[in-house]
């Protein structure tokens, strides 16, 4: 049975699994991202082949905008400092010999989901990561949508919610990431005048009147983000993951009171199945399938 190395590239950990073709996660490893970043991947790569050669193939899910062809970063944010630019593909595939694909990790968990999680049996469907930004993958007729000129397809974060609203990291204002993400609720929590973190916002919204509205211009804020983008999409099922989904039974009422007047046809929405392991599962899925 083929096993794979599935790689999660994010801000402050990177999560490495070893996985074989029915998505069994055999070994799972966790480490520090430090930098410079692409030199102290390959040294953490290298080492899981040392004490794995069974690993034929390597998949990797990063941050921020990727040409999945060529496997390059052509854009990342501070949050990975120096990464921009970084032929990660064609440098991982000398230093290790094995076949190497690149993706977007909102992207991967997308793939996840739709090959053995909430999504599976749909053929269009679209993730959203509710994490510190917004991240956004959709599967088109059993396809992952991806790339483009600047490998910025899919990047559904950095569509504008409220013009001329709260500034975004990618430099523009009011983008939906900015609104339904851990950043958003920590504005909106301060806006508010609370002095809460966003993980106790929830609980806190069943007694106290101000926070109730925070959660309620969060969900109303999900609903018009989901709502638009069945306008072009017109997609099957919404799987909503990342963090803030882990608090999901607090506010999925509230969403769905939000969802109803707005949406143009029926749609279903589901709490991700993967939360940790969806970045690695959806990672090894890039060289266990033809993604």
């Amino acid at each position: 049975m083929r096993k794979v190395l599935g790689v999660d590239i994010g801000g402050t950990k990177i999560r490495m699994g070893v996985i074989d073709e029915t998505g069994n996660v055999e070994v799972d490893e966790q480490v520090p991202t430090l930098f410079p970043l692409y030199e102290y991947l390959e040294q953490q790569v290298l080492s899981m082949l040392a004490r794995h050669p069974e690993i034929d193939a390597i998949g990797i899910g990063t941050h921020g905008f990727v040409d999945p062809k060529e496997g390059r970063i052509i854009y990342s944010a501070e949050t990975l400092p120096g990464w921009t630019g970084t032929n990660l593909k064609e440098q991982m595939e000398k230093a290790t010999g094995r076949r190497v694909e690149v993706e977007n990790d909102a992207n991967s968990a997308a793939l996840a989901e739709a090959k053995f999680g909430a999504a599976k049996g749909y053929s269009r469907v679209l993730c959203l990561t509710l994490g510190t930004g917004l991240g956004g993958g959709v599967i088109w007729d059993g396809k992952l949508l991806s790339g483009g000129p600047h490998g910025g397809a899919a990047e559904v974060g950095h569509m504008i919610l409220h013009p001329h609203g709260a500034l975004c990291a990618c430099g523009r204002h009011g983008c939906f990431e900015q609104y339904v993400s851990g950043t958003g609720l920590r504005r909106r929590i301060k806006e508010a005048g609370l002095d809460i973190a966003p993980q106790d916002l929830f609980v806190e919204a069943a007694a106290n009147p101000q926070a109730e509205a925070v959660v309620e211009g969060f969900t109303e804020d999900l609903a018009l983000v989901i709502s638009s983008i069945q306008a072009m999409l017109d997609m099957e099922v919404v799987v909503i993951g990342g963090g803030v989904s882990e608090s999901a039974g607090l506010w999925w009422d509230s969403l769905m009171k939000h969802m109803e007047p707005l949406l143009l046809n029926p749609l279903e929405v589901k709490v991700a199945q993967f939360e940790n392991e969806a970045g690695i599962l959806g990672a090894a899925l890039l060289v266990l399938d033809q993604a």
